[in-house]
């Protein structure tokens, strides 16, 4: 075989070749190689805030349970039910026209990161004001789309400016960030921090353990505490 005839098969095999390799990674997601695809927003974020750096949406890490959710704004439905007076339900638009609170706070995941942001939203404890809690509950429980849970002592909520976001660096929140809304879980762990939230529960159970707290983690969350349940 001549030298010509043999570059011709060599360059043919090679353009297979990178023709299959190519084939291959378009199906291979950018997270395997630790690549991060950037999230598309709906506008610019802002990225100082009174003169404090913040990070980025697309800094913090995708760990949910199921993936990010996809929720329509024209169906959803908030619900808020057990130990009150009568069961109330809020449509997207209903909580939008609640009043808006803005405040930078870091979000600090157990895994290690942390994220400082700018989360606007409505509080949580105007969304009760339309309800008579009954004097037996002592916990709030949020639940999400994808079947998540978390809880936390009900006072912590009455007594704190405890924010549920719709947007984040001044951009509405994205799927990725839970969409409609985010519960911000001031000086909490990342997983009290509860995204795609579709329901609220006022309950008298004080032990209720969440997704991650039925796994070990801390029932509290509390940053200045463990991180595991004793």
């Amino acid at each position: 075989m001549t030298i010509f005839k043999r570059s011709v098969i060599t360059s043919i095999f090679l353009s297979f070749f990178v023709l299959a390799v190519i084939g291959i990674f378009k199906y291979i997601p950018l997270d395997f190689f630790g690549i991060k695809k950037p999230i598309k927003l709906s506008a610019v974020e802002i990225t100082e805030y009174k003169g404090e750096k913040l990070g980025s949406i697309n800094d913090f890490r995708e760990n949910s349970i199921k993936g990010p959710q996809q929720v329509d704004k024209n169906s959803y439905q908030l619900d808020i039910t057990g130990l009150i007076s009568t069961p109330t339900s809020y449509s997207y638009d209903d909580i939008l026209n609640l009043p808006k609170y803005q405040k930078v706070v870091t979000l600090n995941c157990v895994e290690g990161w942390s994220v400082k942001a700018l989360w606007e939203g409505i509080l949580i404890k105007d969304l009760l004001k339309n309800v008579t809690i009954k004097p037996e509950a002592k916990t709030i429980i949020f639940y999400a789309v994808d079947g998540y849970s978390t809880s936390f002592p009900l006072d912590y909520i009455l007594q704190n400016n405890i924010i549920m976001a719709d947007k984040l660096n001044g951009v509405e929140l994205p799927s990725e960030r839970g969409f409609p809304f985010q519960l911000v879980a001031e000086q909490k762990w990342g997983y009290k921090w509860i995204k795609w939230i579709n329901k609220i529960e006022l309950s008298d159970n004080t032990n209720y353990q969440g997704f991650w707290e039925s796994r070990g983690y801390n029932n509290d969350g509390d940053l200045n505490g463990p991180k595991f349940s004793p």
